[in-house]
């Protein structure tokens, strides 16, 4: 019996110390401190198939992400040349590379793990690296391109880089520390207790790596394992408010001199928080403690993610269980692009109320948030006055497109479409339309009847046939032709399931649609202001003409390739689908996109 019970003793001792074994005490997770206000990381690696769809993305999007960094660059041109020129010479560092081959050039292990969090509120990134010394020839090439070496420091036997902005009070540093490269943004004045934790030299008591806090989340939440994120709002606020953070405190110290050398005010009196400003973070965080998200599926085909946004029990409770009777809000749309929207006016008034009564009861005195009391106070009327008929008896809206057409040089795009509006009175509702438009009154709709189509002279504004029909919960309007045979089934669709709150259909062609007309929208402006930064003459709200001319076309031409990559995208994309609704947890969104 006695070795019996020895044999299991020790095969228990085997099986834990295998699971305990499989634990990377390198990996990045082993690094990151176990109360992180934020995290964003990889829990497994992406299959090489999966892998190149992506970074066959990353690539498209390339273009617009760099001019992106240029123009922050040429902004801090003026106030920190030296960080501008930083960036331009990170920019110059993908000038002709894919992101694969920049991978390479740096080292960066694109199989590798990697994370993003925060030490505090200062953020970290950490990543594997395939090539140590392909990093540090990619640091010397930085140096080279940014026209002088970044400073070096050591703290113990760890050296690294450091690049100090003394316009924000803040430090970039760089450093390799055994076959991680690490990036982090810290205070110019930070401790050596942080530097050291940051480089890894001290470990967290806890890890998040041994919290499992990640991996309980994916499990719950159905997240694939490539990319987890979680944002733990009871952390981040009273650090972000309370005034103990170093990093938020050094951004903080750098403004407030900017601004005393200005006005004179004190340093000191501008860096004064008042000990409520932690409390009420902490009661602002207690209302939405927590976000997260992540992809659900994810291949070269396929792009499903979930954001979870976690409220407080009497959040949900007011609209986990609420049934919105708005047609189509139930089942997918059909159309290129279906958009249905729940706006239950009577419950989001008796909630808002509720809110607004308790902010009135307890007002917030932290400076910070004083402002929501203000917001709260002029509420209070406008909720007043969306009882009143026929806005207080509104349920939700609905939008289908069948067509839209951009035309060349037309004021507005040619469509057909229908418009549905969900309403406890869709009688009360069309008699208020009669009252402010008379032509109207020769219409009768009924309940389950034909659409109805509109007199002709409202046809001739709108340039095409419309039609109006009526259920007992929506009154809806059809325009362009054929838009009368879909009415009918529009006002049959589904109607809401509990805690539903939105749903969208967008079909790959009405992205790109959509997409081009934005572009023709900002190429006219863009046509306006470059008419007007080569001319003395005001802007047509009286403010001064633009004065310089390469800014506005540099603008242009980054509007541009940010407009070519998007087009680029939307090119691939055979449909996206979008819903949010709300359970006893929280408000959850789901996105799938479908390429072709």
């Amino acid at each position: 019996m006695r070795s019996t019970t020895r044999f299991i003793a020790l095969g228990l001792a085997g099986i834990m110390l295998a699971a305990c074994a499989h634990k990377d005490k390198n990996a990045p997770l082993a690094f990151v401190p176990a109360d992180t206000p934020y995290v964003i990381a990889n829990l497994d690696v992406l299959n090489d198939a999966t892998r190149q769809a992506m970074l066959a993305q990353a690539d498209a999007q390339l273009p617009a992400q760099l001019a992106n960094i240029n123009a922050a660059a040429d902004q801090l041109a003026t106030k920190d040349p030296d960080g501008a020129r930083l960036l331009r010479a990170l920019s110059a560092e993908f000038n002709g590379k894919t992101i694969e081959s920049f991978a390479s050039n740096t080292g960066l292990n694109l199989k590798g793990y990697w994370a993003l969090y925060g030490v505090g509120l200062a953020p970290v990134a950490r990543f594997e690296l395939s090539d140590p010394k392909a990093f540090d020839g990619f640091i010397g090439r930085l140096e080279t391109a940014y026209g002088k070496s970044l400073a070096t420091a050591k703290i113990g036997a760890q050296s690294y880089r450091r690049f100090v902005s003394s316009a924000s009070g803040t430090e970039v540093i760089l450093a390799m520390v055994g076959k991680q490269a690490v990036a982090a943004l810290l205070p110019a004045d930070a401790s050596p207790a942080l530097l050291r934790q940051v480089l890894g030299l001290d470990r967290p008591q806890k890890s998040l790596q041994d919290d499992g806090r990640l991996n309980a989340l994916a499990k719950a939440k159905g997240y694939q394992k490539w990319l987890v994120g979680d944002l733990d709002l009871t952390r981040a606020l009273p650090l972000a408010l309370g005034g103990s953070d170093p990093l938020l405190t050094a951004l903080r110290k750098a403004h407030a001199q900017a601004e005393s050398a200005k006005t004179g005010e004190p340093v000191a009196n501008q860096l004064q928080t008042p000990a409520a400003c932690t409390t009420e973070a902490a009661r602002l965080a207690a209302r939405v403690p927590a976000m997260s998200f992540g992809y659900t599926r994810l291949d070269a085909k396929h792009q499903d993610a979930r954001f979870d946004v976690a409220l407080a029990a009497d959040i949900s409770k007011a609209f986990a269980g609420l049934k919105v009777d708005l047609p189509g809000l139930g089942e997918n749309g059909s159309a290129p692009f279906d958009l249905s929207l729940a706006l239950p006016v009577a419950q989001l008034r008796t909630f808002w109320l509720a809110q607004a009564d308790a902010v009135a009861a307890k007002p917030f005195t932290c400076p910070a948030l004083t402002d929501i009391n203000d917001s709260f106070t002029k509420l209070g009327p406008l909720l007043q006055k969306a009882a009143i008929p026929p806005f207080g008896d509104m349920l939700g809206l609905r939008i289908a497109l069948d067509s839209l057409v951009a035309g060349a040089n037309t004021v507005r795009p040619a469509f057909t479409g229908r418009l549905v509006l969900g309403t406890n009175n869709p009688t009360g509702l069309l008699a208020m339309g009669q009252m402010m438009v008379p032509a109207l009154t020769q219409l009768k709709p009924v309940d389950g009847g034909k659409p109805v189509a509109l007199p002709a002279d409202m046809v001739g504004m709108l340039g095409q046939p419309a039609w109006i029909a009526i259920s007992g919960k929506a009154l809806a309007l059809g325009i362009g032709a054929g838009e009368d045979v879909r009415l009918g089934d529009t006002l049959k669709s589904t109607p809401g399931d509990a805690g539903r709150m939105f749903r969208m259909h967008l079909s790959g062609a009405m992205y790109l649609t959509w997409l081009q007309l934005m572009e023709q929208k900002v190429d006219t402006l863009a046509a306006a202001t470059a008419a007007m930064s080569k001319s003395d003459q005001p802007t047509l709200d009286g403010s001064p003409a633009p004065a310089d001319a390469a800014q506005v076309a540099a603008n242009a031409a980054r509007s541009k390739a940010q407009f070519a990559t998007m087009k680029a995208q939307a090119q691939r994309v055979d449909s996206i689908d979008a819903e949010m609704h709300i359970d006893d947890s929280g408000m959850v969104i789901t996105s799938q996109t479908l390429l072709k």
